[in-house]
């Protein structure tokens, strides 16, 4: 299979199967120098974990990591970075009376069509604990953006018909809510409404938003390699994300070039600055250094209790529930998810920009005669 690798300088290869033996990914392009250990990482996992309250799948995983290799005396090393998470509570026989089945709303019908075989155990390689591997490996981009003073913060903006209110916002409140809302009313409403869901033994949708801020101007390229469109193939390649918006979005399509427009202005250190940001920190793909907007609308968890109309590999229909500990609803699980492949982009971009200038490979490689040093050999 193809197509498990991400990212140019800093590339990640993600692996394993939701009930497989564990999954894992490999970080590979990480400078060497940063201070990293497992509880770096494990601080991310632990956001994403399943079984935090009744609103998560109820499947019982430490989803302790394990650094295997790249870090030495608590250092990144430059070699490639191996990390492995151990499933622990794989319950296969859950999935039994589905293996001849296509769940409606999975990719079960779809994987089979193209390789002709799946792993019908939770979903294999479409499972949702795939992100584990991207969690992890953006937990190290997240550490490196830390260096350079750039952080990365997600959100729940909606759940079902219950969204924020803005005027309510508060980030440090994100963590407190069971859904991770930045509004505390909001929240009640959402649970109340994600309760309504599990009665009738139902799903609900929902919308994340996150923001980057201190992101650097220059970030990104003008054609194929715009800083917006590699960050919609990051947030699209989540699973259950059906559309990603950069900035204002899809609201633009409704406003004059005037009202779109975002005017520059000087602060108070003189510098050009933009009034307001539409654009969402992105002009002609390549950073502004306006905080970065971005949103991902995420579909209803089609893993239901409902009695469903399924079809089996023999072309015909069948009425079955489906069995086994889901997620009522993905997007307070994949807050964290959002945020690993945002700085994943933003990582592997820093490191391409740097030889976007001469003057940038000859602070490297031809440093001033004060901070030169002389090898001499015998």
């Amino acid at each position: 299979m193809a197509g498990s690798i991400f990212g140019t300088i800093f590339k990640i290869s993600t692996w394993g199967e939701s009930h497989g033996k564990g999954i894992g990914v490999v970080i590979d392009g990480c400078p060497a120098g940063l201070a990293l250990d497992e509880a770096d990482i494990q601080m991310y996992l632990d956001r994403r974990r399943p079984g935090q309250n009744k609103y998560t799948t109820a499947r019982a995983e430490s989803d302790s990591v394990e650094i295997l290799s790249g870090i030495f005396e608590g250092k990144t090393t430059g070699t490639p970075i191996s990390l492995l998470v151990r499933n622990q509570d794989q319950r296969s026989r859950d999935y039994g009376s589905i293996s001849e089945l296509y769940r409606p709303g999975h990719a079960d019908y779809t994987f089979d069509q193209k390789y002709g075989f799946r792993d019908y155990r939770g979903g294999g390689r479409s499972s949702g604990r795939e992100t584990i591997g991207r969690v992890a490996a953006g937990a190290v981009a997240m550490k490196l953006l830390a260096e350079l003073g750039i952080t990365v913060t997600a959100y729940v903006s909606a759940i079902g018909p219950v969204t924020i209110d803005r005027s309510h916002v508060d980030f440090s409140y994100i963590e407190k809510s069971k859904v991770r809302m930045p509004d505390s009313e909001a929240t009640e409403k959402a649970l109340a409404y994600l309760d309504a869901c599990i009665q009738s033994q139902d799903s609900s949708g929902g919308t994340i938003e996150c923001i980057a801020q201190n992101v650097p101007a220059g970030l990104g390229t003008p054609v194929f390699e715009k800083l917006d469109a590699v960050l919609a193939q990051a947030l699209m390649s989540i699973g259950a994300v059906k559309a990603v918006e950069i900035g204002d979005g899809t609201t633009v399509s409704a406003l004059h070039g005037s009202e779109n427009n975002d005017a520059y202005t000087l602060n108070e250190q003189n510098r050009p600055v933009k009034a307001s940001n539409h654009s969402g920190g992105i002009l002609g793909g390549i950073s502004d250094g306006s905080p970065l907007l971005l949103r991902a609308s995420f579909k209803p968890t089609p893993s239901i209790a409902q009695p469903q109309s399924m079809l089996g590999r023999d072309g015909t229909i069948h009425r079955e529930c489906i069995h086994g500990r889901h997620d009522p609803i993905i997007v307070s699980r994949a807050v964290v998810v959002v945020e690993a492949m945002t700085a994943l982009v933003l990582a592997d971009h820093l490191l391409l920009n740097m030889a976007s200038r001469i003057e940038n490979i000859k602070k490297i490689y031809r440093p001033s005669p004060c901070n030169s040093q002389t090898v001499i050999s015998e």
